[in-house]
């Protein structure tokens, strides 16, 4: 052991919080654990378009992260399982290395699952000896990073919940990846109200001064004028949204950008991703299972297409990101996330005067491009890849849904994806000039 290692003996106060941050890391990869669990061996393998991912890889990639940025440059004679899994499993890293191409991640039937839990608990024994006897003089740094890494692995077990539920809405056979997810009735999210935010200058953004934890892409703070303009009160349910559609919605141009026209076309959308007409009733595939389509629930698995298409037709547009961070800041983080084991859009509990499920439930398409705030500076070194090389032809979401764990959402977080996209946990929230 380095002579600069210091070990969790006694209980010193900074004893306490690295065993704190061993018992949080413990706690998040047993979550991505949890989430694979119901699965099959033969579901772990399957790659159903190039965006999703086996499930398999999900779990040896976030371990790849801890191992090449945490492992591998501060663990003193730290040895991998396999030096192959440093090329499959890295994502897009392409300073760190060569990564595997992403679309050809199905085709590897080797390693296999069990190698894979294999390759975990090794990552996780030598994080355990890191977080035991870290090098007093890269302390902050390796928390840093494990902070990092943490978060890292959250946004993969929501990704995880997205790919499951592609994987599975692919067979015939209408699979269940659960049959003990938590139910409520429907309740009648009343009409939309207009609230109504006045015209001025706002700080947008992560302050470094605050506490909490937030991604690069979330900084600097800077200030944004934003004219008076309204929000509603609620997400769009899937009834709204089944009116769009019988008016003809997928088949008028006018309602669409150019792009979205022609994805409708190329693709033959006709729906939401899901849905399925079945003796005149609407159906939609769900984590639980084929459902009947809740009227009063928010409209989910839209692309930002559909999304820009249904507020046209509407006569109102996609709020921009800074006009919906100004509506949520006073708002509480609370809502229909993961741990309250629904993983499907609920409908809302209407808030009178108030904006409703800006968290959970939906993440909620913006009409702002995912561009890099004024005076971005990514991270240094191949951490920096992590979301600044993403910054162009993709839109940002706000909010959170369904499938994300609550400790990783604040009003800050930005996720964003290519503005085809519909597989994500997705939705719609109507914003117009006041």
């Amino acid at each position: 052991m380095p002579s600069t290692a210091r070990r969790l003996d006694g209980d010193t106060l900074e004893n306490r919080h690295l065993k704190e941050w061993l018992r949080r890391y413990q706690r998040v990869r047993a979550a991505s654990e949890a989430i694979c669990a119901p699965l099959e061996t033969e579901d772990h393998v399957v790659q159903s378009m190039p965006d999703v991912s086996p499930p398999k890889w999900h779990l040896a990639h976030v371990s790849w992260f801890f191992e090449a940025f945490l492992l591998t440059p501060f663990l003193a004679g730290y040895r991998t399982l396999d030096p192959a899994y440093d090329f499959l499993f890295n994502s897009y890293y392409e300073t760190h290395g060569t990564p595997f191409p992403r679309p050809r991640r199905g085709v590897i039937s080797r390693p296999t699952v069990a190698d894979v839990y294999r390759y975990r608990a090794h990552v996780d024994q030598a994080m355990g000896e890191l977080l035991e006897a870290p090098p007093t003089e890269h302390l902050d740094e390796i928390l840093r990073r494990v902070e990092l890494g943490l978060h890292h692995e959250q946004q993969h077990q929501e990704l995880l919940l997205m790919d499951i539920k592609h994987i599975l809405a692919q067979s015939p056979l209408d699979p269940v990846y659960r049959d003990d997810l938590a139910t409520c009735p429907s309740a009648d999210p009343g009409p939309v109200e207009w609230l109504g935010y006045p015209a001025g200058l706002h700080h947008i953004g992560h302050a470094p001064h605050e506490d909490g934890f937030a991604f690069d892409n979330e900084t600097p703070r800077h200030r944004r004028f934003l004219e008076a303009f309204e929000l509603a009160s609620r997400p769009v349910t899937n009834g709204e949204f089944l009116a769009f559609i019988e008016d003809g919605g997928y088949r008028r141009p006018d309602h669409w950008l150019a792009d979205g026209w022609q994805q409708v076309n190329a693709a033959g959308w006709q729906a939401p991703l899901y849905w399925r007409k079945q003796d005149g009733a609407w159906w939609h595939m769900t984590l639980g299972g084929l459902r009947a389509l809740d009227p009063a629930a928010p409209v989910c698995h839209v692309s930002f297409f559909e999304a820009d298409a249904y507020a046209r037709w509407a006569g109102a547009r996609l709020p921009d990101e800074a006009e919906w961070e100004i509506a949520a800041r006073d708002a509480a983080l609370a809502g229909n996330f993961v741990e309250q084991d629904h993983l499907q859009p609920m409908a809302a509990v209407p808030t009178p005067h108030r904006p409703g499920q800006l968290f959970g439930d939906v993440w909620e398409w913006t009409g702002s491009a995912y561009r890099p705030y004024p005076g971005f500076r990514p991270l240094p070194g191949s951490l920096g890849e992590y979301n600044g090389k993403f910054m162009s032809g993709q839109m940002v979401l706000r909010g959170g849904c369904c499938a994300t764990p609550q400790a990783h959402q604040r009003v800050t977080y930005r996720n964003f994806f290519a503005p085809h996209a519909r597989w994500a946990f997705s939705g719609v929230r109507l914003a117009r000039e006041a």
